[in-house]
């Protein structure tokens, strides 16, 4: 009988304890007001729904679900805050650095370095934007606008040769040899190496559960950019020991500004920010171009307004 009472209070106890550890999971702590959400189960949260694969062209199922549910401010689990609200979004824009502050997980500095751009602020973080507006500014986008026409006019040739194309791919290739050109004075067909692949392995795992091991597209996602990392380096010191009389890319600028004595930068930061530039100039704007083209196709009378408008 005693045996009895110890496990149906002992059953009861540990009844109590993980009800109240699932409770304090899904309410945390908070000096001010929550928005509704859900923290997800202890332990994975809302790793495996974040994760699940989609072929949607709109709002991730993942934010929509929880859109239609919570509304367009929504709590979820890594202490985040899911915001789809134009005006707060812009008010975040505003703001940023004096009531918000960037932030990205753990997950996302491993991936792109500790010295990234975005895991960066302040005084560094505004020393960075400057140097990428130097090359990226509105006149510099001006000058480089007959470099994109010719290279957009000899891809369009190529591509009507050929019966069919994989267009994402395609418009990724293009842009990437205009980037690598102007950034680093790269030529895919001069190299023996393919700085490409590399980029190509690190996109396939970016958006993967974060498992480190042989095999898994986290670990390739891993190996890509170290690869990709390595090809950049060796680059930047084949550079440093032949310098050029002028300056012709963001290698050459780069290495003019480690030089000066009152000098920010680092050669880690440099290679770092390269290789986000390198990522961000072609894989985003290639699956804009995607889109854009498949929305038209899908919308006749759109097209034809926006021939006859351009």
């Amino acid at each position: 009988m005693f045996v009895t009472v110890v496990l149906y209070v002992g059953s009861v106890v540990v009844v109590v304890m993980v009800t109240n550890w699932i409770y304090r999971w899904r309410n945390p702590k908070c000096n001010g007001a929550l928005p509704p959400g859900s923290m997800g189960w202890p332990l994975l949260g809302e790793t495996l729904q974040f994760f699940a694969p989609n072929t949607t062209s709109v709002i991730p199922p993942f934010v929509y679900k929880r859109m239609q549910r919570y509304g367009p401010i929504f709590k979820t689990r890594r202490a985040v805050i899911v915001s789809t609200d134009a005006d707060l979004n812009y008010l975040i824009f505003q703001k940023e650095g004096e009531l918000f502050l960037f932030w990205y997980p753990e997950t996302f500095t491993q991936i792109f370095g500790r010295q990234n751009v975005g895991s960066l602020y302040g005084l560094m973080y505004k020393y960075l934007k400057n140097m990428v507006l130097n090359l990226f500014g509105p006149e510099s986008l001006r000058q480089m606008l007959p470099e994109v026409e010719q290279a957009s006019c000899s891809a369009l040739e190529m591509w009507s040769s050929r019966p069919t194309i994989d267009l994402k791919d395609a418009a990724a290739q293009m842009i990437f040899d205009l980037a690598a050109k102007k950034l680093i004075s790269y030529e895919s067909k001069d190299s023996s190496e393919c700085l490409r692949g590399n980029f190509e392995a690190f996109i396939r795992g970016l958006i993967s559960f974060p498992l480190n091991i042989p095999g898994t597209a986290y670990n390739k996602c891993l190996q890509g950019r170290k690869k990709a990392m390595k090809m950049l380096k060796d680059m930047l010191q084949e550079r440093r020991e032949k310098p050029r009389k002028t300056q012709t890319d963001f290698f050459d600028y780069v290495l003019r500004e480690i030089e000066r004595k009152d000098t920010m930068l680092t050669e880690d930061i440099a290679l770092d920010l390269m290789f986000v530039l390198l990522f961000s100039s072609f894989e985003t704007t290639s699956l804009a171009l995607t889109l854009a083209i498949k929305f038209l196709v899908h919308h006749p009378p759109t097209h034809g307004r926006a021939r006859r408008h351009y």
